[in-house]
Protein backbone atom coordinates (compact mmCIF):
# COMPACT_ATOMS: atom_id res chain seq x y z
CA UNK A 1 0.00 0.00 0.00
CA UNK A 2 2.62 2.59 1.02
CA UNK A 3 4.33 1.50 -2.53
CA UNK A 4 1.06 2.39 -4.59
CA UNK A 5 1.07 5.68 -3.12
CA UNK A 6 4.48 6.76 -3.19
CA UNK A 7 3.74 5.72 -7.01
CA UNK A 8 0.83 7.62 -6.72
CA UNK A 9 2.75 10.69 -5.53
CA UNK A 10 5.76 10.16 -8.03
CA UNK A 11 2.94 10.38 -10.68
CA UNK A 12 1.88 13.57 -9.83
CA UNK A 13 4.67 15.26 -9.12
CA UNK A 14 5.87 14.00 -12.46
CA UNK A 15 2.60 15.64 -14.54
CA UNK A 16 2.86 19.00 -12.06
CA UNK A 17 6.40 19.38 -13.49
CA UNK A 18 5.95 18.66 -16.98
CA UNK A 19 2.98 21.33 -16.75
CA UNK A 20 5.41 24.00 -15.12
CA UNK A 21 8.04 22.95 -17.89
CA UNK A 22 5.25 22.99 -20.71
CA UNK A 23 4.74 26.86 -19.14
CA UNK A 24 7.73 28.03 -18.56
CA UNK A 25 8.60 26.61 -22.68
CA UNK A 26 5.68 28.30 -23.85
CA UNK A 27 7.29 32.15 -21.99
CA UNK A 28 10.29 31.41 -23.77
CA UNK A 29 8.65 32.08 -26.91
CA UNK A 30 8.30 34.98 -29.05
CA UNK A 31 4.64 36.34 -29.63
CA UNK A 32 3.30 38.92 -31.91
CA UNK A 33 0.83 40.16 -28.95
CA UNK A 34 3.87 41.43 -27.34
CA UNK A 35 4.43 43.97 -29.28
CA UNK A 36 1.36 44.97 -31.60
CA UNK A 37 -0.71 47.98 -31.04
CA UNK A 38 1.49 48.41 -27.83
CA UNK A 39 3.94 51.98 -26.92
CA UNK A 40 7.68 50.97 -27.69
CA UNK A 41 8.92 50.89 -24.40
CA UNK A 42 6.09 48.86 -23.46
CA UNK A 43 6.98 46.54 -26.31
CA UNK A 44 10.77 46.41 -25.82
CA UNK A 45 9.97 45.58 -22.30
CA UNK A 46 7.82 42.76 -22.87
CA UNK A 47 10.28 41.40 -25.47
CA UNK A 48 13.46 42.05 -23.45
CA UNK A 49 11.92 39.93 -20.46
CA UNK A 50 11.45 36.94 -22.87
CA UNK A 51 14.68 37.41 -24.35
CA UNK A 52 16.46 36.88 -20.93
CA UNK A 53 14.54 33.89 -20.53
CA UNK A 54 16.08 32.84 -24.50
CA UNK A 55 19.61 33.74 -22.89
CA UNK A 56 19.71 30.93 -20.52
CA UNK A 57 22.44 30.62 -18.64
CA UNK A 58 24.34 32.28 -21.74
CA UNK A 59 27.00 34.46 -20.67
CA UNK A 60 27.34 36.02 -24.42
CA UNK A 61 23.74 36.09 -24.73
CA UNK A 62 23.13 37.29 -21.52
CA UNK A 63 25.69 39.86 -22.43
CA UNK A 64 23.66 40.44 -25.77
CA UNK A 65 20.35 41.21 -23.41
CA UNK A 66 22.02 43.34 -20.96
CA UNK A 67 23.66 45.67 -24.46
CA UNK A 68 19.96 46.18 -25.42
CA UNK A 69 18.63 47.47 -22.00
CA UNK A 70 21.43 49.39 -21.27
CA UNK A 71 21.89 51.21 -24.91
CA UNK A 72 17.93 51.23 -25.04
CA UNK A 73 17.60 53.36 -21.66
CA UNK A 74 17.36 51.07 -19.07
CA UNK A 75 20.97 51.11 -17.82
CA UNK A 76 20.42 49.73 -14.67
CA UNK A 77 18.83 46.35 -16.12
CA UNK A 78 21.96 46.00 -18.45
CA UNK A 79 24.16 46.70 -15.63
CA UNK A 80 22.72 44.31 -13.24
CA UNK A 81 23.21 41.95 -16.00
CA UNK A 82 26.78 42.82 -16.37
CA UNK A 83 27.80 42.99 -12.66
CA UNK A 84 26.58 39.91 -12.36
CA UNK A 85 28.15 38.06 -15.07
CA UNK A 86 31.52 39.71 -13.63
CA UNK A 87 30.72 38.99 -10.17
CA UNK A 88 30.61 34.99 -11.25
CA UNK A 89 32.93 33.04 -13.12
CA UNK A 90 33.41 34.57 -16.73
CA UNK A 91 35.41 34.19 -19.79
CA UNK A 92 37.96 36.66 -20.53
CA UNK A 93 36.09 37.62 -23.87
CA UNK A 94 33.02 38.22 -21.61
CA UNK A 95 34.83 41.10 -20.27
CA UNK A 96 35.60 42.62 -23.40
CA UNK A 97 31.79 42.13 -24.80
CA UNK A 98 30.99 43.90 -21.81
CA UNK A 99 34.20 46.77 -22.66
CA UNK A 100 32.38 47.20 -26.18
CA UNK A 101 29.05 47.80 -24.79
CA UNK A 102 30.42 50.82 -22.60
CA UNK A 103 32.12 52.10 -25.75
CA UNK A 104 29.45 52.18 -28.26
CA UNK A 105 27.33 53.99 -24.99
CA UNK A 106 29.93 56.28 -25.23
CA UNK A 107 31.30 55.82 -21.85
CA UNK A 108 35.21 55.52 -22.49
CA UNK A 109 36.61 55.45 -19.02
CA UNK A 110 34.54 52.10 -18.28
CA UNK A 111 35.34 50.73 -21.44
CA UNK A 112 39.13 51.36 -21.29
CA UNK A 113 39.41 49.99 -18.07
CA UNK A 114 37.58 46.82 -18.62
CA UNK A 115 39.53 46.54 -22.24
CA UNK A 116 43.33 46.63 -19.93
CA UNK A 117 41.49 44.22 -17.58
CA UNK A 118 40.87 41.89 -20.84
CA UNK A 119 44.23 42.23 -22.26
CA UNK A 120 45.71 41.24 -18.80
CA UNK A 121 44.14 37.98 -19.33
CA UNK A 122 44.89 37.78 -22.95
CA UNK A 123 47.96 38.80 -24.61
CA UNK A 124 47.78 37.09 -27.69
CA UNK A 125 44.11 38.14 -29.65
CA UNK A 126 45.64 40.65 -32.77
CA UNK A 127 42.19 41.83 -34.04
CA UNK A 128 41.14 43.04 -30.05
CA UNK A 129 44.56 45.17 -29.82
CA UNK A 130 43.39 46.35 -33.33
CA UNK A 131 40.09 47.14 -32.38
CA UNK A 132 40.68 49.07 -29.07
CA UNK A 133 43.77 50.69 -30.88
CA UNK A 134 41.08 51.63 -33.44
CA UNK A 135 39.03 53.48 -30.34
CA UNK A 136 42.24 54.93 -28.94
CA UNK A 137 42.46 56.38 -32.06
CA UNK A 138 39.21 57.55 -32.77
CA UNK A 139 39.36 59.00 -29.02
CA UNK A 140 42.35 61.47 -29.87
CA UNK A 141 45.10 59.27 -28.07
CA UNK A 142 47.32 58.49 -31.37
CA UNK A 143 50.49 57.05 -29.33
CA UNK A 144 48.40 54.26 -27.76
CA UNK A 145 46.61 54.03 -30.64
CA UNK A 146 49.62 52.94 -32.15
CA UNK A 147 51.40 51.00 -29.89
CA UNK A 148 48.50 48.97 -29.76
CA UNK A 149 48.76 48.51 -33.46
CA UNK A 150 52.27 47.03 -33.48
CA UNK A 151 51.26 44.58 -30.59
CA UNK A 152 48.60 43.20 -33.22
CA UNK A 153 50.90 43.70 -36.17
CA UNK A 154 53.19 41.27 -34.24
CA UNK A 155 50.91 38.50 -33.10
CA UNK A 156 49.34 38.23 -36.43
CA UNK A 157 50.28 40.39 -39.55
CA UNK A 158 48.26 38.46 -41.82
CA UNK A 159 44.82 38.96 -40.30
CA UNK A 160 42.50 41.02 -42.40
CA UNK A 161 40.04 42.16 -39.36
CA UNK A 162 43.00 43.60 -37.71
CA UNK A 163 44.32 45.29 -40.58
CA UNK A 164 40.44 47.20 -41.31
CA UNK A 165 40.58 48.34 -37.94
CA UNK A 166 43.72 49.93 -37.93
CA UNK A 167 43.16 51.50 -41.63
CA UNK A 168 39.39 52.39 -41.12
CA UNK A 169 40.49 54.38 -37.75
CA UNK A 170 42.79 56.08 -39.84
CA UNK A 171 40.10 57.56 -41.91
CA UNK A 172 37.74 58.07 -38.76
CA UNK A 173 35.79 54.63 -39.11
CA UNK A 174 34.57 52.96 -36.34
CA UNK A 175 35.55 49.56 -35.73
CA UNK A 176 32.79 46.77 -36.93
CA UNK A 177 31.92 44.68 -34.02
Amino acid sequence: MKTSLAAVAAVIVFVAGAGVGYTAQKQQRTATAMYHAKENQDAARELLAVARIQAGKGSWEQIAVGRVYYLGGYKPDGQAIFDAILAGKHEDSDVYRIARVYSEAGEWDKAKDLFQRYFKGTDDDAAAYAEVGALYLLKGDRQTAEQMFDRSVAIEPEDLWATLHIAGAYLNVKPQE
